[in-house]
């Protein structure tokens, strides 16, 4: 069980106070990390290292500003050392303030441009700068593990019936922009997993499959009745998958997509 301790190593995660943003920084921390939880609310990022001891930390981190990211590079060196995990986890993914008018919105032909703009700055080149600014001192320390969260919807299409109600109506479409900066991600993993592997730095994804976070039910019906397993994932179930790949567990492994979601991809 040693092979799956992070007891010594200082762990990264972006979005950190999300939904499993959160769950990704109680596994790591659980193993032994230090974590440093990076959100745009600084507060919440506080509060999140609060809640699981002295040695973590909060700090406020825009994945798309450069500077705003040298500069955590920089307090986390002095203050922990090293830099051995990072998981890509902030990412944006579409909400529209009128449920009426959802569905009209979120359609192809009427998606915004601007809300494909922001998806494609924040879920790809927050990617590609986190990874640049703390994935160059990995390299430059000769190891580290590089985490980047994709989804299912990053390898296949979306269902677009599972959003319709028991009236059959579509209450929304899932749009254009998720699905292409997640699959953006899966391959974003291999360029790097091959650019970096003389040095030390694994590069893998994790592609979970959906999550049960209060939606509506007939939502999680039709979304669990398309898993092998029956059922939407529960926040935990990723905390293993998360340990594995930040730990010597999976020293072998660069370059992989982790598959964890129920079997959705699977039939």
């Amino acid at each position: 069980m040693n092979l799956f301790s992070l007891k010594g190593k200082t762990a990264l995660v972006t979005g950190a106070c999300g939904l499993l943003g959160r769950e990704h920084c109680y596994a790591l921390a659980e193993a032994g990390a230090s974590v440093v939880a990076l959100d745009i609310d600084e507060t919440a990022c506080r509060a999140l290292a609060a809640q699981m001891g002295q040695q973590h930390l909060g700090l406020r981190a825009d994945v798309t500003d450069r500077s705003s990211l040298e500069h955590v590079r920089d307090v986390v060196l002095e203050r922990y050392g090293s830099i051995d995990i990072l998981v890509n986890n902030a990412a944006i993914n579409d909400m529209f303030e009128s449920p009426a008018l959802a569905a009209q919105q979120s359609m192809f032909e009427h998606y915004p441009l601007d809300m494909w703009r922001k998806s494609l700055e924040v879920n790809v080149t927050g990617v590609f700068l986190c990874s640049q600014v703390f994935g160059t001192v990995m390299a430059q320390q000769g190891r580290g593990s590089i985490i980047n969260i994709a989804s299912t919807y990053g390898m296949v299409g979306p269902d677009q019936s599972i959003y319709q109600n028991e009236r059959g109506e579509q209450t929304f479409y899932k749009s254009p922009a998720y699905p292409t900066t997640k699959g953006a991600i899966i391959n974003f993993t291999r360029y790097l997993a091959a650019y970096w592997g003389r040095k030390g730095v694994r590069v893998n994804t994790l592609s979970p499959g959906g999550v049960e976070n209060n939606q509506e039910p007939f939502f999680i019906q039709n979304y669990s009745r398309k898993t092998a397993l029956g059922r939407m994932a529960k926040p935990s179930d990723y905390r293993g998958a998360i340990v594995f790949l930040a730990s010597d567990a999976s020293a072998y492994m660069t370059g992989a997509n982790l598959v964890v979601d129920g079997g959705w991809t699977a039939i």
